[in-house]
């Protein structure tokens, strides 16, 4: 359930931030594909440091090269496949471990359909985990993005597909929905549905 905190205008970026900060990875869920991508743009646009985007389902680039989103000059898009995923992870580790960086995983889905099913399980989420740890060391932030839906235990699990979130009390999981004409993102307890509203925005791209 939404508790009583007061809203936040996602205009007030210095909140969101001190927010998300708070955890290290942080999950970002949402149902419908266009609500991330205008959730993604407006934070990208608030941050200063350096971003790095790992387009995992082209979703980003596609807004980008058709010309819907503006790409910044401080942002790096890599857009790995099985082959040189873990040369690419390599790069970002390097950049991260040097100085502070917006990290933006986008998405789960993408990264787990590169791999089998136990595969992926361990060997990505060590590597989230691996990523985020080294960049608490330059207080860089790590934001991993994922479709789900509600299971009838109002369980949130990845779509399509069905697979778990990472469950750990160093990660931050989030959820993105309409509000009638507010996107407001909520914050989740154990992924299930104990939640407390943090941000509503006033307008859309």
């Amino acid at each position: 359930m939404l508790d009583k905190n007061p809203e936040l205008s996602i205009e007030d970026m210095t909140k969101i931030q001190i927010q998300f900060e708070q955890q290290n990875p942080k999950i970002v869920l949402c149902s419908k594909p266009f609500h991330k991508i205008e959730f993604l743009d407006r934070l990208i646009n608030s941050v200063e440091d350096p971003i790095v985007i790992v387009d995992m389902d082209l979703l980003y680039t596609g807004y980008i090269q058709s010309g819907m989103i503006q790409k910044r000059e401080n942002i790096e898009i890599f857009c790995p496949d099985k082959i040189d995923w873990k040369k690419r992870l390599t790069e970002i580790i390097s950049k991260v471990s040097k100085e502070r960086f917006l990290v933006i995983i986008d998405s789960f889905n993408g990264v787990y359909n590169l791999f089998d099913e136990l595969e992926s399980t361990r060997f990505i989420n060590s590597c989230i985990m691996l990523l985020s740890a080294i960049g608490n060391q330059t207080k860089s932030s790590v934001i991993i993005t994922g479709m789900a839906r509600k299971k009838d235990n109002d369980e949130l699990v990845l779509s399509p597909g069905g697979k778990h979130i990472i469950k750990s009390e160093k990660i931050g999981v989030y959820f993105l929905k309409k509000i009638q004409n507010d996107l407001v993102i909520v914050t989740l307890e154990n992924t299930g549905t104990d939640s407390k509203k943090i941000i509503r925005k006033q307008e859309n791209i």
